[in-house]
């Protein structure tokens, strides 16, 4: 397991626990406002497996849960081993995902070592080329949500309100999912580090948080579990 950057306590990254975040290099995504843009290339340092188990040996007991992030963790080989690591230590583990490679996921639900999943769903299906770059489809980031849902697993899915996305999109997404347990609307930051062609729309203008909420009230009927 390759480990390229980590948060060492975190308040907000695992629902109602305090957790580590440890991200992982690679990403098969390339979308124009992604804020971790450093390590989704590889070729950045890495982290030992050492100092990460000396890191987690020592907050047993101060800290509740580990999130593995990315870049996109679903690329490493051994991701399901790592995770079941994470699990002897007694932490609860939750995996933030893209959704890219549900037989990846449908691994990690076998081996049973992920108590929470995080989803990312990015735009319309029509318009995830145009957002996350290159031949990526939209299609099996619905197969992952919908295996999530058939084996009853605990889970979100997150939509970053990018100033493109417009509430006709968001009305778009909703209907196009299933009714998710929980789905997370959030604002937009722009990005330290972006591709020259991206300045025009990573310098948009944010949706307020007011507008937001509003558009959670618009998507309620479709899903009644939105939050902002």
């Amino acid at each position: 397991m390759v480990i390229a950057g980590m948060v060492k306590s975190s308040f907000v990254d695992y629902p109602g626990l305090v957790s580590c975040v440890f991200f992982v290099p690679g990403c098969n995504y390339d979308c124009f406002y992604c804020h971790n843009r450093r390590i989704i290339g590889g070729g950045q340092e890495e982290i030992s497996l050492e100092y990460v188990r000396g890191f987690l040996g020592s907050r047993v007991g101060l800290l509740d849960a580990v999130v593995v992030s990315g870049g996109e963790p679903t690329l490493q080989e051994d991701l399901v081993g790592f995770l079941a690591e994470l699990k002897r230590y007694g932490f609860r583990v939750k995996l933030d995902t893209n959704g890219s490679n549900p037989d990846a996921v449908a691994k990690v639900l076998e081996k049973g070592v992920c108590d929470y999943f995080a989803v990312d769903y990015k735009a319309p299906l029509s318009k995830y080329r145009d957002v996350c770059g290159g031949h990526v489809s939209g299609e099996d980031v619905l197969k992952t949500i919908e295996l999530l849902t058939d084996k009853g697993a605990a889970f979100e899915v997150r939509t970053t309100v990018f100033p493109q996305l417009s509430v006709d999109d968001l009305l778009t997404m909703a209907n196009e999912l299933p009714v998710v347990p929980r789905y997370v609307l959030n604002r937009y930051r722009k990005p330290e580090i972006f591709r020259s062609c991206d300045e025009e729309r990573v310098n948009a203008p944010p949706y307020t948080q007011k507008q937001l909420d509003e558009f959670a009230k618009q998507i309620k009927p479709y899903q009644p579990n939105v939050t902002t």
